[in-house]
């Protein structure tokens, strides 16, 4: 016996098949914040903003990647963007800060890097390969931007993403 769903519940159950397939296995968390100044201006990032990202870790024997999500619109005034980042452990000890450079844009033409869509472009950079968390319990990563500028405008949101390391094939 073959079971024939209705027009409505054909598309309901289609959609259910799509979302289901689009999930990442791997992926632990990711979240991303949208910026704006003080003000209210949108697309500003503040030189005192600094976002900050909690997220659990219960397995401490799988190695895991950290990416580091930029939105950024096309009128960004720079190719690069410096991020500090400051990962803290679940007992509140500070477990590495280190200082990033992130190309957003190709230095010499000016092309713009990652996805993009219209003047919005995407990107997903690897910040933290294979990291390794001793301690079981909630990580608070924090990001600073370094660009030597109070109000740091054309970057939209920032994110972090944790996922499974997965060996390559």
């Amino acid at each position: 016996m073959i079971l024939q769903l209705s027009s409505p519940w054909r598309w309901v159950a289609m959609l259910a098949v799509v979302l289901l397939a689009s999930c990442d296995s791997s992926e632990l968390y990711e979240q991303n914040i949208d910026l704006k100044d003080a003000s209210g201006q949108p697309y500003v990032w503040a030189v005192q903003e600094k976002p900050s990202f909690t997220f659990t870790i219960t397995d401490t024997t799988q190695l895991y990647d950290v990416y580091f999500n930029i939105r950024n619109a096309a009128d960004y005034g720079y190719y690069n963007l410096y991020v500090k980042h400051t990962l803290t452990a679940p007992d509140g000890r500070r477990v590495s800060t280190l200082l990033h450079e992130m190309k957003l844009m190709d230095a010499k033409t000016g092309e713009p890097l990652g996805n993009g869509s219209g003047d919005i472009f995407d990107h997903r950079i690897l910040a933290l390969p294979q990291q390794r968390f001793h301690q079981p319990g909630e990580y608070r990563l924090t990001l600073e931007q370094y660009m030597r500028q109070d109000a740091l405008a054309g970057i939209m949101a920032v994110g972090v993403r944790v996922a499974r390391h997965e060996a390559a094939p």
